[in-house]
């Protein structure tokens, strides 16, 4: 799929993919957050999410409203319409950061070829998630989601940049935090993963060890869990592929293609897995 400077690139699907209408998103909600975990968000957890958020919630609405808000905004972002999932999400503040920040994080990896503008948006997500670490600490994805934002952010910057403004050390804390709470976030494993094998892929095995704790070993440990928690989702074969291309290159050129393989084989059941699958079969044609 081309890319585009238009900051709301809209996303075009060749093929059809499943209706998330009325019940249907409710009853496909543990396939599509496999990766993230993301609560189901009915009325008592909505009523939840407004009490623990407290002077930062939104205003003048209740669990029910609130549950419908999000859930509309969740079946925006599966159906490719990124910009309504991120105004909704937006919206509804700290509650509604975690669909905000995959909103804007999703569209601009994907459908934004401006390089500023994807810093912009990037840091737009970062700023956002920050927002609810601080509302909703409690929340795994008010972590995971930073970490999101500020590592598509640091990767779309030169090494020495993002190390001199400490964002290896916050994406870090952020995927800590993250599986603290919840140990099973395999979006948070993946992203561990890369987290080492980037580190030791531009800076080396021995000064990522000694100056960020980078290990080849706990790179792959991690993208394994990931990929038994979640062996049908595009992105933990995607980033497999490129976990291996860092940590040993052209040594594990096949076994990389066949990640990307298998990620652009998978049958996408939204419009980001459509989007990952694109980009996997992108790396091997």
């Amino acid at each position: 799929m081309a890319k585009s400077k238009d900051a709301w690139a809209a996303f075009k699907a060749d093929v059809k993919l499943p209706d998330y209408a009325g019940d249907k998103l409710h009853r496909a909600w543990k396939d599509l957050h496999a990766g993230d975990g993301e609560p189901w968000p009915d009325e008592k957890r909505a009523a939840a999410l407004l009490k623990a958020a407290g002077k930062a919630a939104p205003k003048g609405l209740d669990g029910k409203a609130l549950s419908g808000a999000l859930q509309d905004a969740w079946r925006a972002f599966h159906a490719g319409d990124f910009r309504a999932a991120f105004e909704a999400g937006e919206k509804l503040g700290p509650v509604g950061a975690s669909v905000a920040v995959k909103a804007i994080g999703i569209h601009a990896t994907y459908l934004v070829d401006d390089e500023a503008e994807q810093e912009a948006r990037y840091q737009r997500g970062a700023a956002l998630a920050e927002g609810a670490v601080k509302a909703l600490p409690d929340e795994a994805n008010s972590h995971y989601r930073h970490a999101f934002a500020l590592g598509r952010y640091s990767q779309k910057l030169s090494i020495a940049k993002a190390l001199q403004m400490g964002l290896a050390g916050k994406v870090r804390q952020s995927l800590d935090a993250t599986l603290e709470l919840d140990p099973k976030h395999a979006e948070a494993h993946t992203a561990l993963a890369l987290y080492h094998a980037e580190i030791i892929g531009k800076i080396g095995a021995l000064i990522g060890g000694m100056t960020y704790g980078a290990k080849a070993a706990d790179a792959e440990k991690h993208i394994k869990t990931a990929l038994k928690l979640t062996p049908d989702s595009p992105i933990a074969h995607l980033e497999h592929g490129n976990l291996l291309l860092l940590l040993y290159g052209d040594k594990k050129e096949t076994a990389a293609a066949n990640a990307y393989e298998k990620a652009g084989k998978l049958k996408p059941r939204d419009a980001m897995e459509k989007l990952d699958g694109e980009h996997a079969r992108a790396q091997i044609e």
